[in-house]
């Protein structure tokens, strides 16, 4: 049975049908109709260079990534040195994704409300603040506020990708948020150099350079960020209210990916906290040595998603690009749990890289695809908030294992979530990509 894609004509207000053939469930479409109506809804993979606005909203989230990607590798260790036993600096990444989870549905239904720009922009100031207060630290708990006013400003990739979705349709989606992926690997490669250098140092510098590139990344923002919610609708359409608007942008199939979502985080973001103590304990890593593993797994994800995401959601469409990074992550979680020399490390990371680098962008792309275009920013603030929650139970869940259990306990009972979440990946993802935001797609 083709999909028949109903839309209002631009100028006559017209209802038209479509009849597109399509050769296999949640396939990309490619054009059948009238060749009059050819563009006016982007099918098949678009191999042109990318939309305007969008090398400038990479280059501002890369410069954020850098800063987080110098704090996050050594985080661990630096809250030892305030005193923190094994599980406080562990769940201290908790304390940023608690913030972050409560904040998250809010700011992307802002970002619908009043644009994208100037809520990337807040959160670039909190993240100069929280980066500043981190590096004064003089006790425990101030280190905990710097993470939570961090968190609290919501993190820059929840509007960066919204703004990406503002931006395209159709399949080239999952490929530009893979491009935006490299982003954030380009970050946790130079982040972590620039952070093993500091740490020799002085291991506050980290944070304070981290702060400052985030407030001048803040003003640089305000004077090139371009405004991407308004692109193709006019200002007054967005769906009035938080409340409102997390209803719009939920529906069962979206409710099922954040499902997918929050399990997949659940397990990364406990290896995420638990990676530096793994290393220090079984390898004998110090903060450099940590930051430089940290760096390589940047520089492998940026080449994933720079390379395979695009070519995965040709073939298999999102939710088989969802598919196969769960199981590429499961396979990695098992080598990391035999942890005992450099070699399953490696091969546990290449596995866990390739697998992250193909979930997160697939997972976004068709979260948005299935969601009301008026609430793009809030179903992505609600994923946000979902994977936040996971990065609260995470880091807890894998201190309480690697403390209570054994060293390998996490990335067992991580790899095991990561391939029972299979199960809750649709067979069928319907397009619900439209040519114009205010018309509803019915797909027959």
């Amino acid at each position: 049975m083709p999909y028949r894609h109903r839309r209002r004509g631009r100028e006559a207000g017209r209802r038209t049908t479509v009849t597109v053939p399509v050769s296999r469930p949640g396939a990309d479409l490619t054009w059948a109709g009238p060749p009059a109506l050819r563009g006016a809804v982007r099918t098949g993979p678009d191999r042109r260079s990318s939309p305007a606005g969008f090398g400038v909203i990479w280059t501002t989230v890369a410069i954020d990534q850098i800063g987080f990607g110098m704090v996050l590798p050594i985080l661990g260790i630096y809250a030892r040195r305030l005193g923190a036993s094994a599980f406080e600096a562990i769940a201290i990444v908790a304390a940023y994704s608690l913030a972050a989870f409560l904040l998250s549905p809010v700011l992307g239904s802002l970002s619908d409300r009043v644009g994208r720009k100037p809520v990337l922009v807040v959160s670039l100031l909190g993240t100069a603040v929280g980066g500043l207060l981190s590096g004064l630290a003089g006790s425990l708990w101030v280190l905990y506020l710097g993470r939570v006013l961090d968190g609290l400003s919501g993190p820059s990739q929840l509007t960066a990708q919204a703004a990406v979705t503002d931006m395209t349709d159709g399949p080239e989606r999952a490929r530009l948020l893979g491009r935006l992926g490299s982003a954030f690997a380009f970050g946790i490669v130079v982040g972590p150099g620039l952070a093993a250098l500091l740490a020799l140092v002085d291991p506050r510098f980290p944070f304070f350079i981290a702060a400052a590139l985030a407030g001048g990344n803040a003003l640089v923002a305000l004077w090139r960020l371009p405004e991407t919610r308004w692109r193709e609708e006019p200002r007054t359409t967005p769906v009035a209210g938080p409340a409102a608007s997390a209803r719009a942008a939920l529906n069962p199939l979206v409710a099922r990916l954040l499902v997918v979502a929050a399990v997949a985080m659940l397990a990364f973001s406990g290896f995420e906290a638990s990676f530096s103590v793994l290393g220090q304990d079984q390898l004998g890593f110090d903060e450099a040595t940590s930051a430089a593993v940290f760096m390589g797994v940047g520089l492998a994800l940026g080449f994933v998603q720079l390379t395979l995401v695009g070519a995965v959601t040709d073939r298999l469409g999102d939710q088989g690009g969802v598919r196969l990074g769960l199981i590429s992550t499961g396979v990695g979680f098992c080598f990391i749990a035999a942890v005992g020399g450099w070699a399953p490390l490696v091969v546990g990371l290449g596995f866990l890289v390739a697998g992250q680098g193909l979930l997160r962008p697939s997972l976004t792309s068709a979260v948005s695809r299935v969601t009301d275009p008026r609430a793009r920013g809030a179903a992505i603030g609600l994923q946000t908030s979902a994977t936040g929650l996971a990065r609260i139970l995470g880091p807890l869940l894998a201190a309480a294992l690697y403390r209570g259990v054994g060293i390998p306990a996490p990335y067992l009972v991580a790899a095991a979530v990561v391939l029972l979440a299979l199960l809750l990946v649709p067979g069928r993802v319907p397009l619900r990509d439209l040519a114009y935001p205010h018309d509803p797609v019915t797909l027959e």
